[in-house]
């Protein structure tokens, strides 16, 4: 049943991630709930750092997550939409990049409509936005990780035979 290993192989993957994401955007994960744990560590990090600077680390550290957690969609994604094998002779498709943002995005939409019911969680366009270019930023390392695995290939094919000593 190859339909049915590829959609485990592939897919589910995908599924999986994104419910982490959907629960990601519940109350549990939710700034007054993470700011439990990242300012305590802070502090016991760095004793005698100041409010703001807890709250900017925050801050930081939440808006890097919307982009990581993002960048892991989009991998996912291409992932599931190339079917890549070992060796894979097919070349870099702009298409396929395309595409993968824009599920990434799509989805980033759907995950902020969502907070914007739950009680503990603001909606915001910016955070699509994060989302997006974490998907964005995801895409690129893997067309960079593509250049370079195809310069590498290149580069073992240019070069020369030895010459025989005799």
């Amino acid at each position: 049943m190859p339909g049915t290993r590829t959609l485990l192989k592939y897919w589910l993957p995908v599924g999986l991630w994104m419910l982490l994401i959907f629960s990601a955007s519940s109350d549990l994960m939710s700034a007054p709930r993470t700011s439990r744990i990242l300012g305590p560590l802070l502090r016991w990090l760095v004793p005698g750092i100041g409010d703001e600077t807890v709250r900017a680390v925050q801050f930081a550290v939440r808006k890097s997550g919307h982009a990581l957690e993002y960048a892991v969609l989009a991998w996912l994604l291409w992932r599931a939409r190339r079917q890549p094998a070992p060796r894979d002779p097919r070349a870099w498709s702009w298409a396929d990049a395309r595409w993968t943002v824009l599920v990434a995005a799509l989805y980033a939409a759907t995950d902020e409509f969502h907070q914007a019911f739950v009680p503990s969680r603001d909606a915001s366009v910016v955070d699509v936005l994060l989302d997006t270019a974490g998907a964005s930023l995801g895409v690129l390392w893997l067309w960079a990780l593509a250049c370079w695995r195809q310069r590498g290939e290149r580069g073992v094919q240019r070069l020369p035979k030895p010459r025989s000593s005799i």
